[in-house]
């Protein structure tokens, strides 16, 4: 359950992602791209990720290094890729702030800083669901997901379930019109 949760919510991050790389795709042609949009990625995942995300992650984590080191050490040092994901939003959101301030910084750079987070999220996400996921599943035990389970809070994700908030709706909106244009190319 835990694991299938987790991995639904990176299908959720790459649906982001996607809408990310269409934003900057419009920014790489000159033209404007929706900052609401944009910003509003940039919050979610400031506070999804981070606050719920993660840190479930790396209670499986270190259940795995307890269970499997030689699994875990696979895997490589998953808080410092969490840490290392954040200082690259960071660096989104000021390229960001800075475009919108009208202060001066490169297209390219805000395109290099942009495709690097876009990037590094992508192979992080591919080495959990590989190498990570598959083996917390075969290594941890039942006692060890019901400790994770009453360790973690019960939390919904703020734009893909029922009581998604408000600040998300420009985003909601965007995705949804996406996967409308997406659907008419492939007829």
């Amino acid at each position: 359950m835990i694991i299938e949760r987790l991995s639904r919510e990176h299908r959720n991050i790459e649906t982001l992602l996607a809408v990310l790389e269409r934003e900057l795709e419009i920014f790489d042609r000159g033209d404007h791209p929706d900052y609401e949009v944009i910003r509003a990625i940039i919050n979610y995942f400031e506070l999804y990720p981070e606050l719920y995300h993660h840190p479930q992650e790396e209670l499986v984590f270190a259940k795995l290094k307890l269970r499997d080191p030689a699994a875990a050490a696979r895997v490589g040092d998953l808080t410092l890729e969490h840490q290392k994901g954040t200082q690259r939003l960071r660096l989104v959101a000021q390229a960001i702030d800075s475009v919108l301030a009208d202060r001066e910084i490169l297209r390219q750079n805000v395109n290099n800083i942009i495709r690097d987070f876009i990037k590094s999220e992508r192979r992080h996400i591919m080495i959990e669901d590989r190498d990570f996921f598959p083996a917390a599943l075969k290594a941890l035990k039942p006692a060890d997901w019901t400790e994770i389970a009453s360790a973690t809070t019960n939390y919904a994700d703020p734009l893909f379930s029922e009581a998604a908030e408000e600040t998300f709706d420009a985003l909601r909106a965007r995705i949804l019109q996406m996967e409308q244009e997406s659907e008419v190319e492939r007829r």
